[in-house]
């Protein structure tokens, strides 16, 4: 069970509060330490999906936890960023995100109670949509400067379309599961 992606996975759960408690220190330097810390995190969801596959090292505890470290990653920078910026052209991006990570993984959950789980797989529309997430959030924590927060914006209004549009893909994947009787 402890190889090298479940230890990459369990490490950016550790990451987790520690991002929070040094994006709220009220240091000069704590935007961009934060940053760091988040893009060391989205680098060790790149790494470990890669060595599982790349080393045959693939485990139920990696397929379970990798999923909920990135949701729980992703959810409680949108959550610190809502608080940060105080601004509906912040935190209304940060609700459809979160709101279609809790949607897709119930949907995915049920479906796999059907024996349906391939249906509704990660697609390509998703990895671009994490992609560009992943790089707004890290753009908007670290506050460098004027311009960095404009393309920053741009780019998560971007992941919030790509959110919605994979949103669909994948009920649309399911509806004959979800409407049957």
């Amino acid at each position: 069970m402890w190889n090298i992606p479940n230890t990459l996975t369990t490490f950016r759960l550790f990451l987790i509060p520690v991002f929070l408690v040094i994006f709220y220190l009220p240091y000069s330097w704590a935007f961009f330490a934060a940053a760091f810390i988040f893009w060391l995190a989205s680098i060790t969801d790149i790494l470990d999906g890669y060595l599982a596959r790349k080393l045959e090292q693939s485990t139920p505890f990696g397929a379970f936890l990798d999923p909920v470290a990135d949701k729980v990653m992703v959810c409680a920078a949108l959550v610190a960023l809502s608080d940060q910026y105080q601004s509906m052209y912040m935190t209304i991006p940060a609700l459809i995100i979160i709101s279609r990570e809790i949607i897709i993984s119930a949907l995915r959950e049920w479906m796999a109670e059907q024996g349906k789980r391939g249906n509704v797989a990660v697609s390509n529309m998703g990895k671009i949509k994490t992609a560009a997430q992943m790089l707004a959030i890290i753009g908007l924590i670290w506050q460098y400067d004027t311009w960095m927060n404009y393309l920053s914006f741009g780019l998560l209004y971007i992941a919030t379309f790509l959110t919605l549009s994979s949103m669909m893909q994948y009920l649309r994947a399911a509806w004959g599961e979800l409407t049957k009787n």
